[in-house]
């Protein structure tokens, strides 16, 4: 990577994110490299480095710098539509990061230490290369917003049911065939959208997402484009308790799904969710 160091650098306070100190880089600012001086202003809040116009395309980031992680106190970092194939792992550093765009990227993993990011809130990976549900997003226990839609994922791991504060989880695009029993743990989502995917079945216990409602909140969940038949799609069309309904007399539950008001993320506890992070980390690197 190379850097330029003559480009002048002006922070800006951004009225929409409460004042914060705002860095925009785009276009030929990019054209040499970033500028070294960049990872000198401890103070920066927001660093936007995403091309806005079709002009902009010419300067995209093919890597970013190992140095991202000095800037400490970012709480925005936004890097939509660059060529990054993968992150450095000093991107973990940023323990205050609130929101990170990295959708239309080449990325196919995530670094080791990604869990770190324990502020986290928004995360956009959209249009990336994830053929795998990348295991550190499980770990990520602020978050609130998850788009991985137009990437290759063929499946979901037991362990997305950790991200107990997810109110919105965005799917669409993938080739996902089927959904792990836990899904239906999250009851904190409230936007759930699975269309465009290869899924013939719903989990038996679906119908717990009381918060989702095809019916009378009609942006709240879509599964269109998908060839279910348990349940069939226009009983999925009307709402989780239709599904509920589908799955009772399927499974002769004469008082409904048992256990419906378990939650696993209640039992949990966070030194064991610490040892699983660690685990994923070494398993990684080959460790266990």
């Amino acid at each position: 990577m190379s850097y330029r160091r003559h480009l002048r650098l002006r922070l800006e306070n951004d009225p929409k994110n409460g004042g914060r100190k705002k860095l925009k880089l785009v276009g030929k600012d990019l054209s040499g490299g970033l500028p070294y001086d960049l990872f000198d202003l401890s103070e920066l809040e927001i660093l936007e480095l995403s091309p806005e116009r079709q002009s902009c395309l010419l300067y995209r980031l093919e890597k970013l710098p190992k140095e991202i992680g000095r800037l400490v106190n970012l709480k925005v970092l936004m890097l939509d539509t660059n060529e990054l194939r993968e992150l450095p792992a000093e991107i973990s550093n940023l323990r205050h990061l609130e929101r990170l765009a990295l959708s239309n990227n080449r990325l196919k993993t995530l670094p080791h230490d990604f869990s770190d990011l324990q502020s986290l809130q928004s995360l956009h990976l959209v249009n990336n290369q994830f053929e795998e549900f990348p295991l550190e997003v499980c770990y990520l226990e602020s978050l609130t917003f998850l788009d991985v839609s137009d990437n290759k994922l063929t499946a979901l791991p037991k362990e997305v049911s950790y991200m107990g504060r997810l109110e919105t989880f965005l799917l669409f695009f993938n080739e996902i065939r089927s959904l792990p029993d836990n899904i239906c743990k999250m009851k904190s989502l409230k936007t759930l959208w699975l269309g465009k995917n290869k899924l013939t079945a719903l989990p038996k216990h679906f119908g717990r997402l009381k918060q989702l409602d095809w019916g009378y909140r009609q942006h709240s969940s879509n599964i269109d484009g998908n060839p279910l038949r348990k349940p069939p799609l226009e009983i999925c069309r009307r709402g989780p308790l239709d599904i509920a309904r589908y799955f009772a007399m399927k499974e002769g539950w004469k008082d409904g799904d048992p256990d419906s008001d378990y939650d696993e993320n209640q039992e949990r506890d966070p030194e064991d969710l610490e040892d699983e992070r660690k685990a994923v980390r070494h398993t990684h690197n080959g460790q266990i």
